[in-house]
Order: C-alpha cells, then sequence, then structure tokens
C-alpha cells in the first residue's frame, strides 16, 4: 500500500489539517489519492467558522463522499472505544483496515489520518490506533504543536511509534508562527536532534479550500516522504 498516516501527538495538534493538506497537496500534482480516518467523533459540536468536520475536510480535497472517508462517525466528543460504547456500536479493526485498503486499492495512494495519538484506544478491547497504523503497513507523519511541552509529547511518540516497528517519515509543526520565538525555534532544532527525525513547519492556513491547502503544502517535501517509504518497504 502506498500512502502515509498522519498522527498526532495529542487531540487538536492540527492532525485533520495536515493530512487534508497532503491529500491537496497530491491531488494538485495530479496524484490520484483518497483519504480515510477511522473514526468521527465529536459531531455533536460545531466546528470553527468556515472549518467543516475532519471526515468532511478530507473528503473535499480528495474528492470522495464524507461516509466513505470515515466509515464510523459519532456525536459525543470522546475517545473512540467510548463513543462507540455509547452507541451501542462494535468497532472491528479488520472491517476498518478492509475499508482502507479498497481506498487504496481505488486510489492508488492513501492518506490515513488517526485519532488523537498513537495510544488512543479504537476498541474497549485496547485495539489501539497505533495497532491500525501497524496493519496497515503505512509510514508515519507526525503533527506536533510548536509550543512549551512539545518536546517530552513528540519524542514519547516517537518512541512509541519506533517501539511497534513504525517509520517515521517526518515531523510536522504547525501552526508555525510567523514570527517564531527563541523557545519555538530551540523546540524544533531538539526534535530533530534527540529525534533523529526530519522536522518541517506547516504556517497556519488561511481558508479551507483544496486550492488553498494544497498552496499551504506547496514546500512540503511529499513526493520525497512517499518516495522514501517505498524505497524502506523494497529494501
Amino acid at each position: 500500500m502506498n500512502g502515509l498516516f498522519v498522527t498526532g501527538t495529542d487531540t487538536e495538534v492540527g492532525k485533520s489539517v495536515v493530512a487534508a493538506v497532503l491529500v491537496a497537496t497530491l491531488a494538485a500534482q495530479g496524484v490520484r489519492v483518497g483519504a480515510f480516518k477511522p473514526v468521527v467523533t465529536g459531531l455533536d459540536d460545531a466546528p470553527e467558522p468556515g472549518k467543516p468536520h475532519d471526515h468532511e475536510l478530507l473528503a473535499r480535497c480528495a474528492q470522495m463522499e464524507p461516509g466513505a472517508v470515515a466509515p464510523l462517525r459519532f456525536g459525543p466528543a470522546v475517545s473512540p472505544h467510548l463513543a462507540a460504547e455509547l452507541a451501542g456500536v462494535t468497532i472491528d479493526p479488520a472491517a476498518l483496515v478492509a475499508t482502507a485498503v479498497a481506498t487504496a486499492a481505488e486510489r492508488g495512494t492513501l492518506i490515513a489520518e488517526g485519532v488523537g495519538g498513537l495510544l488512543v484506544p479504537l476498541t474497549s478491547e485496547g485495539y489501539q490506533v497505533r495497532d491500525l497504523a501497524v496493519d496497515l503497513g503505512l509510514p508515519l507523519v507526525v503533527v506536533a504543536r510548536p509550543g512549551l511541552g512539545t518536546i517530552n509529547h513528540t519524542l514519547l511518540t516517537l518512541e512509541s511509534a519506533r517501539s511497534a516497528g513504525l517509520d517515521v517519515r517526518a515531523v510536522v509543526i504547525s501552526p508555525w508562527p510567523t514570527e517564531p520565538t527563541p523557545m519555538e525555534v530551540s523546540n524544533r532544532a531538539t526534535i530533530a536532534a534527540l529525534g533523529d527525525v526530519e522536522v518541517v513547519e506547516l504556517a497556519r492556513v488561511t481558508g479551507f479550500s483544496a486550492a488553498e491547502l494544497a498552496r499551504a503544502g506547496s514546500a512540503l517535501p511529499v513526493a520525497r516522504w512517499l518516495e522514501g517509504a517505498r524505497e524502506g518497504r523494497a529494501a
């Protein structure tokens, strides 16, 4: 399977924006790309003005139906395993994997977005987002905040990913400020050095159209991340 799995150091760190940027950037380059997010929660809450819900944003960029992007959708803003329990639904990991594989087969390239961080449980039996990334066999792009606390959160995420054998292609710090503070500049350099990982910045997007997201991602080395992932699997 060709693609990338987008995870974050926490919830609300900008994973969906980065995932949408990757999808929109690839689509603008003529790549036939699909999007996948296993579970969406929090649909009872209105999104920020001008920004659609996560699966709707990804669907817009991939030119897919929102329901095809996210097979499971719940109202409460809680962990997926609890949202499913409250709805009386059983989440089947094999079905999630099958949906992602089918989308990848149809589109050729898949951008998958996790839910929260890597250790968020998708099922009450303990199947985590990290397990899904392993089952899909996709390399990771980790999304992190620029500010205080991000070094610890990001290095823990890298450690968790690598302990499961996952290939981390890059860390994307977002939203990167126009005038970063000395602490933010230091955070970026420290994560790169101690995490032994490529770190890139993504400025705050100014809109959520596919064209604007593609413009924001035009400087990201997405093609190289994908090519590097293929070379790693071939080796």
